[in-house]
C-alpha cells in the first residue's frame, strides 16, 4: 500500500513538472502581442495606387504569387474561375507578381497587367511586382512566412503560384503548395466552410 501511494506521488510529481515546462515552452514560443493580421498591412497594386488590407474585413483572402512565363502560369485561369465563383460570396484573390524564380516575371506592373487581361481574362486585384523571399522580401510576406508576425507557422515560398489562405479572422489558416491547383477539393473545402 506504501508503495501504490509513493508512486502515485511520484507520478503526481512528473506530470505537475512536465506541465509546468510545457507551460513555459507555450509562453516563450508564442508571443500573442507580436502576432498580427493581414489587416495591419498597405501594399501597392498593379496600378500603384496604395491597397489597405484592412478593407477586405470579414472576408476569406487567398494571396498568391504569380508569374507570367512559368509552367504554372496556366494557374491563372483557375484562379480567375474561383473569383468569379466566389467573388460574391465573401471570398477575394490577391496576387503578387514575383521575379523571385529563375526570371520568371521579367515585366514591369504595365506588361503584367496587360498579360493577365489579354490572355486569363483577370479581373481580381493584382498589386506591384515585389520580393517574395530573400532579404528584399516584402513586408506582406515577411508576414506570411514567420510564424512570429503570423502564429501558424514558419515557411518558405517554394515556387511561383504558392497560396496563402486567410480566414475571415484576418489570420494565416492555410499554407498551399504551388502546384496544388486552385479548384482543388482542399481549396474549395474552404472557401465553402466545410
Amino acid at each position: 500500500m506504501k508503495r501504490i501511494i509513493a508512486l502515485t506521488a511520484f507520478a503526481f510529481i512528473l506530470l505537475s513538472l512536465t506541465f509546468i515546462s510545457t507551460k513555459g515552452e507555450v509562453k516563450r514560443d508564442a508571443d500573442p502581442s507580436a502576432v498580427k493580421t493581414i489587416y495591419e498591412y498597405k501594399v501597392t497594386d498593379i496600378q500603384n495606387n496604395e491597397f489597405d488590407f484592412s478593407s477586405l474585413k470579414g472576408k476569406k483572402i487567398m494571396v498568391v504569387n504569380t508569374a507570367s512565363e512559368c509552367g504554372l502560369t496556366p494557374q491563372y485561369e483557375q484562379l480567375q474561375n474561383l473569383y468569379e465563383k466566389y467573388k460574391d460570396q465573401n471570398f477575394i484573390i490577391i496576387g503578387f507578381p514575383a521575379n523571385n524564380f529563375m526570371g520568371q516575371e521579367p515585366g514591369n506592373n504595365e506588361q503584367i497587367a496587360t498579360f493577365c487581361k489579354a490572355n486569363y481574362g483577370v479581373t481580381f486585384p493584382m498589386m506591384s511586382k515585389i520580393s517574395v523571399k530573400g532579404d528584399d522580401m516584402a513586408p506582406i510576406y515577411q508576414y506570411l512566412t514567420q510564424k512570429k508576425l503570423n502564429g501558424l507557422e514558419d515557411n518558405e515560398v517554394k515556387w511561383n503560384f504558392q497560396k496563402y489562405l486567410i480566414g475571415t479572422d484576418g489570420k494565416l489558416a492555410k499554407v498551399i503548395h504551388p502546384r496544388v491547383l486552385p479548384d482543388s477539393p482542399e481549396i474549395i473545402s474552404w472557401i465553402e466552410g466545410k
